[in-house]
């Protein structure tokens, strides 16, 4: 039956591994807030919770507002529930059984690049589950982001014996904006005379996200324009530099490396190293055209030279891995970003509106999810 009034009540999984897990190490905690909150923003719905899925027990340190965004365990969530979305928590055989006595509707919410991470696991010797592997083939829909649906929808549909539907992605500045709050200019970029800091703040954990190719954009600038770049610096990348062979050979080439004018450092929060150590940043990608680091960069008005055609407005676009291209395009940042910084940041603002929770069209779409995922009778 599909509701009139806001009465649908809704869990979005979390799988917690610390009672203070920071909200920075990956997105599917702010995944999973987001979520709720264009989730309330429908007509339909009444209530939405976050639901963890381990024993990690909920307290007062996780790091956000739990009167904003109620956050429960499973147990104290699965009497009152109308539909689970699972996203970053995994039920099991028992709890989803359980689920479909009382006629919840249960979505699988698919936000990472699972069949990137199944590849590199079989291929790299990388353990994810073993022989103990549990595919729920028991929801009612799968809801698949725009970005990784490229190379991951189908795996999903055909393991889960369900279609998937491609779904709104949303995005909200709360977290980043609340983080920068103490910040100089609250973390907000403003043109800095002199040569530039560079930075390239790739994930390095696997091939979606690995820092190369912008490191070799920035050398192709610096060999073009040495006295306008200060310093590169590639965050996530001290265990490449401490631990590959490889990847100190081939940075050994590079005359930005060779004349010391580039650092491989360890992990670091985005708010806080670009307000400190940067002023452009250069990032590449493959099959995750549209990213939360994205958005913050270009939020926070700093000038972002990228490749992700999802969202090719925004930034300093170049297609593909056309080193040469994104070498353009930073020298572009150098002549002209700061004459116009001031209009930049304001379109990147206007622009990732498309993404709010409270976008009309993403909230518009959710609720046709809805209402269509109640109007079927439950799997």
């Amino acid at each position: 039956m599909v509701p009139t009034s806001p009465s649908l009540r809704i869990g979005i999984t979390i799988g917690l591994h610390q009672e203070a897990e920071t909200l920075w190490n990956n997105g599917i905690k702010q995944n999973a807030v987001f979520l709720a909150e264009a989730l309330k923003a429908s007509r339909l719905v009444g209530s939405v919770r976050l639901v963890n899925t381990t024993a990690v027990r909920i307290t007062a340190a996780l790091p956000w507002d739990q009167r904003r965004w109620p956050t429960v365990a499973f147990e104290d969530a699965k009497d009152s529930l109308d539909v689970l979305i699972e996203l970053g928590g995994q039920i099991s055989a028992e709890q989803t059984d359980y689920l479909k006595r009382r006629g919840t509707r249960l979505v699988s919410y698919c936000c990472g690049f699972e069949y990137v991470h199944t590849m590199e696991s079989i291929l790299f010797g990388r353990p994810l589950w073993g022989y103990d592997l549990f595919i729920n083939q028991r929801y009612d829909d799968l809801w698949v982001i725009p970005q990784v649906a490229p190379i991951s929808q189908h795996y999903f549909s055909t393991l889960r014996r369900r279609p998937a539907t491609i779904v709104p992605f949303v995005w909200d500045p709360v977290f980043i904006e609340e983080r920068s709050q103490a910040l100089p200019d609250a973390g907000r970029y403003h043109p800095r005379h002199g040569p530039r800091r560079l930075s390239v703040m790739e994930q390095n954990l696997d091939v979606v996200k690995f820092c190369l190719y912008p490191i070799l954009i920035a050398e192709e600038a610096y060999r073009r324009r040495p006295e306008a770049i200060a310093w590169l610096h590639v965050t996530n990348a001290s265990r490449l530099a401490h631990e590959s062979k490889e990847f100190v050979a081939l940075m050994n080439q590079l005359d930005i490396v060779r004349q010391h004018k580039a650092s491989f450092l360890g992990v670091y929060e985005t708010p806080a190293f670009l307000s400190e150590m940067s002023d452009i940043v250069i990032s590449h990608q493959w099959e995750n055209a549209l990213n939360y680091f994205y958005l913050e960069v270009c939020w926070q008005g700093y000038p972002l030279v990228h490749n992700a055609h999802l969202c090719a407005d925004l930034g300093y676009y170049y297609e593909g891995n056309d080193v040469e291209a994104g070498c353009a395009r930073l020298l572009e940042v150098f002549d002209k970003h700061d004459e116009q910084a001031g209009a930049y940041a304001a379109r990147q603002r206007e622009l990732i509106k498309r993404y709010l929770p409270g976008n009309a069209e993403v909230v518009s779409r959710y609720e046709a999810l809805l209402r269509r995922l109640m109007a079927t009778p439950p799997s």
